[in-house]
């Protein structure tokens, strides 16, 4: 490819590529900022399932690298946290590791295949990879007492922070890629 096809192909795509030194190193920092962010909120006695701490960098690694760092940022960052600070707990890994590779995923096939804006990219990312989570959880059997008090402790609070998570993520990627 010459540099001239290589340039339109760069304008053309709403995410840039996963090549090269720099963008792994950027997806690792995302990796990194997504395993560690759970802990420092913990840390500071903030509300993790009200910020979903987690859920930011995956999914603006969906909407800045596309499917594939999406998909490797949000795969990834449940291990790695786990290995840093033992969170999660080994029960819930399983369906937060398919839930935020989900997000990831989808945020960046939509964003980056399909081409739809950021904004809906990061919302139908975001709703996919709740129901990957309840899916998960069910086909797991990973929560204890009812399952309806279970769905609304572990999805009802962080609807405030997905809000913001979908006005303010698409802006932030734009910069970015820039």
């Amino acid at each position: 490819m010459t540099a001239i096809n290589r340039e339109i192909a760069r304008i053309e795509s709403p995410t840039l590529p996963l090549t090269g030194l720099k963008a792994l190193m950027l997806n690792a920092a995302l990796i990194l900022a997504a395993a560690l962010l759970p802990a420092v909120v913990h840390l500071l006695g903030l509300p993790v399932r009200l910020l979903l701490p987690m859920h930011w960098p995956v999914l603006l690694a969906g909407l800045v690298y596309g499917w594939r760092g999406g998909l490797l940022v949000g795969a990834a960052s449940p291990l790695v946290s786990n290995l840093i600070s033992g969170m999660p707990l080994p029960l819930i890994m399983p369906a937060m590791t398919l839930e935020l590779a989900a997000y990831g995923f989808i945020t960046g096939l939509l964003r980056e295949k399909v081409g739809l804006s950021g904004l809906k990219s990061v919302a139908l990312g975001i709703i996919s990879g709740r129901i990957v989570f309840v899916a998960s959880v069910l086909i797991m059997s990973s929560y204890s007492g009812s399952l309806g008090d279970y769905l609304r402790v572990a999805l009802l609070p962080g609807l405030p922070a997905a809000v913001i998570q979908i006005a303010l993520l698409p802006h932030l990627a734009n910069k970015w890629a820039r």
